[in-house]
């Protein structure tokens, strides 16, 4: 196999993985969230706009957690550092 294969195939299959791990324990951690403030507001609906808004920002930030793992495939995928050392190997062949 090609160098340029063997890294175009490493590239995708670690993009799928990044993804796939990261989007199902992001979900998780969301869905875990929700249910837990739901719950709260169930119990103390006098504490509604203290739960919801702390609801919020905790899902912007386990958000973030999926977001990072989309630019990271986008990386591996459209920018991988490793094409231009192996062009210029196959070059210098």
């Amino acid at each position: 196999m090609e160098t340029l294969t063997i890294i175009a195939v490493a590239s995708i299959v670690t993009a799928g993985l990044t993804i796939c791990i990261g989007v199902i324990g992001t979900a998780l951690g969301e869905g875990h969230a929700v249910a837990t403030a739901l719950s709260s507001l169930a119990q103390q609906p006098d504490a509604s706009s203290t739960i919801t808004r702390t609801l919020f920002v905790g899902l912007a930030m386990i958000e973030s957690t999926a977001i990072y793992c989309f630019v990271v495939s986008m990386i591996l995928i459209f920018a991988n550092p490793f094409w231009n050392h192996a062009i210029a190997q196959v070059a210098g062949k």
